[in-house]
């Protein structure tokens, strides 16, 4: 079975590691186009993570990809750092917190 973003956004909470990411209180936007296109939005707030799809009124952060290049971040087939250098992934907002993202996760 494919990957797909609707998959990883799914796994979003139980990968998530509340220990990398004290008094976070946060919301995260996606923003996705290609085979995958729509709105996502992460909320961490109290150690959780919550994902839901849509657009969040006030996020501190905003990631717009190709969902192809997203799902290939998170397979190792891309570099994420790489892919911003090379402007496949987009970031708006926080941007220290775009790069403690790959940290607070549990990618396998």
């Amino acid at each position: 079975m494919p990957l797909t973003v609707e998959t990883l956004m799914g796994k979003m909470p139980a990968a998530f590691l509340p220990e990398k990411a004290p008094g976070l209180d946060a919301a995260i936007q996606f923003k996705f186009t290609g085979a995958e296109a729509g709105d996502w939005f992460a909320t961490i707030k109290d150690d959780k993570c919550t994902v839901e799809k849509g657009t969040h009124p006030n996020p501190k952060m905003t990631l717009a990809a190709d969902s192809s290049d997203y799902v290939k971040i998170f397979t190792g087939e891309l570099d994420g750092m790489q892919a911003f250098m090379q402007g496949k992934i987009k970031l708006s907002g926080d941007l220290n917190l775009a790069m403690k993202l790959m940290t607070m996760f549990k990618i396998r």
